[in-house]
């Protein structure tokens, strides 16, 4: 778990960051007017849209219980529920949201299970995840849908960098896991030459470090090899998981009674939202996002744009937030105490 310090600092982050995204959607604007808009919109939509959003989070739940059990750990489908939403709130507060694996690898240790397996599910989970998303942004990309690509035309920039940065950090991950001794030999020779202009201090103790990273992506490596139709079955849940999200901008779409653009035209613009901001030191991709939104989609909301990035942004991120805030709690409780009590 992160130390106090690290802990103080990111929350001070997160504080800053939270306080400039509300000024700045919100400087200049009647606040009575986009009040009006959301009490005037279908909440039926909304409870629809709070169902997708704890869908999307049980998804890893369901691909971590599916993995350990392809992998004869004894694991209860309860506890994943709870890794998952811890992992999703450290996810939510911590920059390109590096706090969440971590955190889930220290429950799942509280519950006895042992960090290397706990580590090679969550990189697989990592990796798909990540995956889906590069899919999504070259489908786009290279296809070029007419309707999507007009829309995105003012936040183009952002879309092709976050294309960009997803496909470099998922095909650096796949040189870890499939060819681990060249990774190796690129990562220590990195790591020799700023010793040697004296950048970094300690060379021997990070060769120790990336020695022991690369025997975990051997394992990745050997579980890919021998869980073909797992991983492929993982990659297929991870994207019902990843649409579910994405769908929620649709419901807030109906729910202000809106019409004339297509379902899957939203859910890919909330997609390439996503693909933008996945690989940026933000927490929960705050602030861009909500700029984005407002880029791309002005010609589908119209004047109730900044109501409807309110109404979705909302529910797809704080309320995955404070749901998740709130079963952290619980598996702080929970989580190991069974053991303990024996």
């Amino acid at each position: 778990m992160m130390s106090k310090k690290k802990s103080l600092l990111n929350a001070l982050f997160l504080i800053a960051v939270f306080g400039l995204t509300i000024y700045s959607i919100f400087h200049g604007q009647d606040l009575r007017e986009v009040m009006g808009y959301i009490r005037s919109s279908d909440i039926r939509y909304w409870i629809l849209a709070v169902v997708c959003v704890i869908l999307f989070i049980i998804s890893e739940s369901v691909i971590i219980y599916y993995m350990m059990r392809t992998i004869r750990q004894k694991v209860k489908l309860t506890h994943c529920f709870l890794y998952s939403f811890v992992g999703f709130f450290f996810s939510c507060i911590t920059p390109s949201a590096t706090g969440g694996q971590p955190a889930q690898i220290y429950y799942m240790r509280k519950d006895k299970l042992p960090i290397p397996v706990s580590t090679l599910v969550l990189m697989i989970v990592t990796i798909t995840y990540k995956l889906v998303l590069v899919v999504l942004g070259l489908g786009v990309v290279l296809f070029r849908p007419p309707e999507v690509m007009k829309l995105l035309q003012p936040a183009l920039g952002w879309c092709y960098l976050g294309v960009a940065l997803n496909v470099f950090c998922v095909a650096f991950m796949m040189i870890l896991v499939f060819h681990p001794t060249m990774a190796k030999n690129m990562l220590l020779s990195m790591v020799r030459g700023l010793g040697r202009i004296h950048l970094i201090k300690r060379v021997e103790h990070y060769e120790e470090k990336i020695g022991h990273a690369m025997q975990q992506y051997q394992d990745v490596a050997g579980y890919f090899r021998t869980h073909k139709l797992v991983v492929g079955n993982v990659f297929v849940i991870t994207v019902v998981q990843r649409l579910l999200l994405f769908f929620v901008t649709y419901l807030v779409y109906r729910s202000f009674g809106l019409h004339g653009t297509g379902m899957v035209t939203i859910v890919a613009l909330q997609g390439m939202i996503s693909v933008a901001v996945d690989m940026l030191p933000l927490p929960g991709g705050m602030g861009i996002s909500e700029k984005l939104f407002l880029m791309m989609f002005v010609p589908v909301f119209g004047s109730i744009t900044l109501p409807g990035m309110v109404v979705s942004r909302g529910l797809s991120y704080y309320t995955e937030l404070i749901i998740s805030a709130i079963l952290t709690i619980v598996a702080h409780f929970v989580i190991g105490r069974e053991k303990r009590g024996k």
